[in-house]
């Protein structure tokens, strides 16, 4: 049977994830060490666990709101001010979702009409650019740079812009590179955004893993960019809550009600114990946050420094739980860099590739892992250095 004629050409021309490719190899092979999926190795706290096993005790197994309950909506509103300084209203301006991959893909449906330009920024999440695609618009390619610690420059957005441009994706601390934006850097951007009438899509999903002193930033607090900025974010990443699968948006409400027609048909509403967890989060996870960032600020410092002991050129990144070294020493390309250390090291990690083609060169690490696990990974990843070198000679 032609099932070719059946299939959607967009969905069908679509690559799958690069990141999930190395991730399946390493899941059929013994005794390998993955530092190659954005997951944290913290178990989700136990209060909040408590919470999401007392609504099932308690039979609260329904259906919420389309939007997620209001408690929810209430405390995703009152840590968005506490934390970021920037007030929502909870019944007009929040839509609970499955994780924030869906608040992407909701926003991007809503905005997008066939042929309407978005800048994406790259190396970045693998997510944006076919949601793009699948929703009729253009991806049109912002590359960042090493020697900007791969942060986001107001002149190379303004390059891009052209008359069909309609919406710039910031997806600030960054996955893959951890390049986190400071708010001077968002002011100058926000010039840009006003000058031009753009939207704004900020991936804030790392918002909470901020270091070396610095205050985590949200781009809808910068003067006149709230009406302009949907606010993607979750409690996967700050509460290691993953496998709950809750993410949320925040925005203006005219555009969160369009949002919310599109949750309504395809998903109709969020987990609901998943959501009782998550208002204990909120409520009481604050010590929580702080206690994970320490410890992958610790882990960061170790990783980096490793790296650049090795002779793999690595910036210090300052946000999320990545770092992103050069591997052009090596005279490999990210694919073969990746394959090699899988299939001689049994380590996993992702070719910089799988995050867009300027990602050659670069492989990306996640450092969400146990210390322990950590230390022999990069143990290693210097003695597939030392075979490079000795093949060389």
């Amino acid at each position: 049977m032609d099932y070719d004629r059946f299939l959607n050409s967009k969905i069908k021309n679509t690559r799958p994830s690069g990141i999930r490719k190395f991730f399946d190899i390493a899941s059929e092979m013994e005794n390998v060490i993955s530092l190659s999926v954005g997951e944290p190795d913290f178990k989700t706290p136990w209060h909040i666990r408590e919470k999401g096993i007392e609504s099932l005790e308690k039979g609260k197994t329904f259906y919420s709101p389309n939007r997620g309950f209001t408690a929810l909506r209430d405390e995703i509103c009152t840590y968005f001010d506490r934390r970021f300084g920037v007030r929502y209203e909870p019944d007009t301006d929040v839509l609970v979702t499955v994780g924030g991959s869906e608040a992407i893909d909701a926003a991007l449906r809503v905005i997008i009409e066939e042929g309407d330009e978005v800048l994406i920024p790259e190396p970045s999440f693998v997510c944006y650019d076919p949601l793009t695609f699948m929703a009729d618009g253009v991806p049109v390619i912002i590359e960042t740079k090493a020697e900007n610690d791969f942060r986001l420059m107001p002149e190379e957005i303004e390059e891009k812009i052209t008359d069909r441009t309609k919406v710039l994706i910031l997806p600030f601390p960054n996955n893959p590179t951890g390049a986190s934006m400071s708010r001077e850097d968002y002011e100058a951007i926000a010039r840009v955004i006003e000058k031009h009438d753009l939207m704004v899509l900020s991936d804030e999903i790392y918002a909470e893993l901020a270091y070396g002193g610095r205050k985590p930033v949200s781009f809808a607090s910068i003067p006149g960019m709230k009406e302009r900025t949907i606010v993607i974010s979750g409690f996967s990443k700050t509460f290691a809550m993953t496998g709950w699968r809750l993410g949320y948006a925040l925005g203006p409400k005219e555009i969160i009600e369009q949002m919310t027609k599109l949750h309504q048909y395809g998903i109709m509403s969020a987990p609901t114990t998943a959501q009782y967890a998550a208002i204990e989060a909120l409520k009481h996870g604050d010590a929580d946050i702080e206690h994970m960032r320490d410890q992958y600020d610790m882990r960061r410092r170790l990783i980096v420094k490793a790296f650049n002991d090795m002779g793999l050129t690595c910036f210090e990144p300052l946000g999320a739980f990545y770092v992103f070294p050069c591997i052009k020493s090596t005279g490999l390309s990210s694919e073969e860099f990746a394959e090699g250390l899988l299939y001689s090291k049994h380590v996993a990690v992702v070719p910089g590739t799988a995050f867009g083609k300027c990602g050659e060169g670069f492989v990306r690490v996640s450092y969400s892992y146990s210390v322990a696990h950590i230390k022999e990974a990069l143990k290693r990843i210097q003695d597939f250095l030392e075979e490079i070198k000795n093949q060389d000679k």
